[in-house]
C-alpha cells in the first residue's frame, strides 16, 4: 500500500503531521525477544535474503512499539553480498572480509550489483501488504565510504588507518574503489524503489572519522551521486559523530539530515539551512525510566520546534541519535514512542 496520509513523509515535506513521527534506528533486531526467536540458528546475512522472514523482522517494531516508520531490514554489507563478494557478518564483531582492498587490481576485481534482489524486493511487497497508510517503508544503504572502510580494512576498525591511509598515499585506487561501490549501492537503492519504498536513509556510520577537508575531496562527490540517483523519493542522511562536518553532508542533496545526539537540533539546524532535521535522542535514555525520557524527549521536540520558528529546519522526524541497543528493554522502547506521540 502507498502511504497517502503518513506523517513522516508530510513532515518531511515540510507539512504538519497528524502527530510526531518516530522511527527508530536498529529497532528491529536483538532487542526484541520475537526477533531473536526467528532468527535463531540463522546467520545474519541468510537472513537478509529469505523474504518472509525479512519482512516478519521489519515488521515486528511497527506492531509492538506503533512507529510510524519501518526500516527494511538489512545489513550495510547485503548489496556487497548479492553482487558476489564472499564477505560475511562474524558474531560479536560485523562484517569480515577474508581479503581486503589493497590495491587497484583488487578494485577492478570487486563485483558490481548490477541486477535486482528478487529476494529483497518480494519482502518489500510482503511488508506494504500489512503497512498502513499512516505507515512508511524506508528503504536502507550504507555509504561508500562506510563500504569502502570495511573492504579496505577487512572488518570494523577504531581508528581506520588502512582506510586513511589509502586515501592519502594512493588517492587513485581510492577514487577507483568508490567509483565502483557508487553503481552498487544505486542499483540496490533503485530495486527497492521499485518494489515499493517510500523513503530512504543512506547511513555513513563512519564519516565522523574524516575531517571535513577530506570527506569534502574524497566522498562527498559520490554520496552527491546516489543521493541524486534516487531523488523520487525522500532521503534522509545519517553519520555517527558527524557534527564538524554536517554542513558538507547536507550538501550531498538528502530532504533530511539526521543528527546524533552529541548536538542539540537547533544547533544542529544552523548548520545544515533548512533542512528536515531527524533524531536525536541519545540512546541510553532509553534505560533512565519514564521521568528521565520524558525530559529528554521535550527538550529535543522544543529544540526542533525553535529550529522550525527560526527558519533554520522546516521539519522533525524523531529517532535516536543512533542505534537502539540490543540490551535495550522494548517496553522502554514502546513507552518512548508514546510520549513521543503525546
Amino acid at each position: 500500500m502507498t502511504a497517502k496520509n503518513a506523517p513522516l513523509l508530510d513532515a518531511i515535506a515540510g507539512k504538519t503531521p497528524s502527530r510526531t513521527p518516530v522511527w527508530f534506528m536498529r529497532q528491529a533486531g536483538r532487542s526484541l525477544p520475537e526477533y531473536r526467536q526467528v532468527r535463531e540458528g540463522i546467520p545474519m546475512l541468510d537472513s537478509c535474503f529469505m523474504p518472509e522472514l525479512l519482512a516478519e523482522i521489519t515488521l515486528q517494531p511497527v506492531r509492538r512499539h506503533d512507529v510510524d516508520g519501518a526500516i527494511l531490514f538489512s545489513d550495510i554489507v547485503v548489496p556487497l553480498k548479492a553482487a558476489g563478494l564472499p564477505i560475511d557478518i562474524v558474531p560479536g564483531r560485523g562484517p569480515v572480509l577474508a581479503d581486503p582492498i589493497r590495491t587497484i587490481e583488487d578494485v577492478n576485481n570487486l563485483p558490481i550489483l548490477d541486477t535486482d534482489v528478487l529476494e529483497v524486493q518480494e519482502g518489500i511487497r510482503i511488508i506494504q501488504e500489512e503497512l498502513t497508510e499512516q505507515q512508511t517503508l524506508i528503504g536502507f544503504a550504507g555509504a561508500p565510504f562506510t563500504l569502502a572502510s570495511y573492504l579496505i580494512e577487512g572488518g570494523p576498525s577504531k581508528n581506520h588507518e588502512k582506510t586513511k591511509a589509502m586515501m592519502h598515499a594512493e588517492p587513485e585506487v581510492w577514487h577507483a574503489l568508490m567509483q565502483r561501490l557508487t553503481p552498487t549501492i544505486i542499483n540496490w537503492l533503485r530495486g527497492q524503489i521499485d518494489a515499493g519504498i517510500e523513503a530512504m536513509q543512506l547511513f555513513d556510520s563512519w564519516a565522523g572519522y574524516l575531517t571535513e577537508r577530506d570527506y569534502r575531496e574524497f566522498v562527498l562527490p559520490y554520496s552527491a551521486e546516489i543521493l541524486t540517483s534516487v531523488k523520487d523519493i525522500p532521503r534522509i542522511h545519517f553519520g555517527v559523530g558527524t557534527g564538524e562536518i554536517l554542513g558538507a553532508m547536507s550538501e550531498a542533496g538528502s530532504e533530511v539530515m539526521g543528527i546524533d545526539w552529541r548536538v542539540p537540533l537547533d544547533v544542529a539546524a544552523k548548520r545544515v539551512q533548512a533542512k528536515v532535521l531527524q533524531g536525536n535522542l541519545d540512546p541510553a535514555i532509553l534505560f533512565a525510566g519514564t521521568e528521565a525520557m520524558t525530559r529528554e524527549i521535550n527538550r529535543i521536540k522544543s529544540e526542533a520546534a525553535a529550529a522550525i520558528e527560526a527558519g533554520d529546519a522546516i521539519g522533525h522526524v524523531f529517532n535516536l541519535g543512533h542505534g537502539v541497543m540490543p540490551s535495550t528493554d522494548p517496553d522502554a522502547i514502546t513507552e518512548a514512542v508514546r510520549i513521543i506521540h503525546s
